[in-house]
């Protein structure tokens, strides 16, 4: 596994396909602060309670001079799924060969029900405007994490 980001690093580029399958990079937003969450799949409980929570706070966050990009291993396909279902306006990007999620260290082992597992484990990662690594944030909660967020940014 990857070591964790800390504040400092410069964030690993990337390009993936989003919900209708076009790329998105890291690079396309090069001057604005960006906030890269990794959930472990669309269309669940907690990754949507997660997701809605990000799309409610859009305006606030953009108006602060965030972008928000949603990263997990599903594809394309279910991306549009998962958008259409909840009405989301946060920008959802695919990994399935889970290269982007490693670069992040934000796939690996982690705890699920007290067992020893290898998944996506849930992390924030904000990206500032010059491309370096501000905050580095694992093992979130999908309840509550984006107003702690907020909070922890001051917006």
């Amino acid at each position: 596994m990857t070591e964790r980001l800390q504040s400092g690093d410069t964030a690993p580029a990337f390009t993936l396909p989003d919900a209708d399958g076009k790329p998105v990079s890291l690079a396309d937003h090069a001057g604005r602060k960006v906030i890269v969450y990794f959930y472990p799949a669309a269309l669940t409980p907690g990754c949507t309670k997660q997701a809605c929570d990000f799309t409610d706070n859009l305006d606030l966050l953009a108006a602060a001079g965030y972008d928000v990009i949603g990263v997990s291993p599903d594809k394309p396909e279910k991306l549009a799924k998962f958008r259409e279902k909840e009405s989301l306006k946060v920008t959802l990007v695919g990994d399935p060969d889970k290269k982007v999620l490693e670069a992040y260290a934000a796939f690996g082992e982690k705890k699920l029900y007290g067992k020893t597992v290898t998944g996506v484990i849930r992390s924030t990662v904000i990206v500032g405007a010059d491309g370096k690594v501000e905050h580095a944030f694992y093992n979130v909660k999908a309840t509550g994490h984006v107003a702690k967020l907020i909070k922890d940014l001051g917006v």
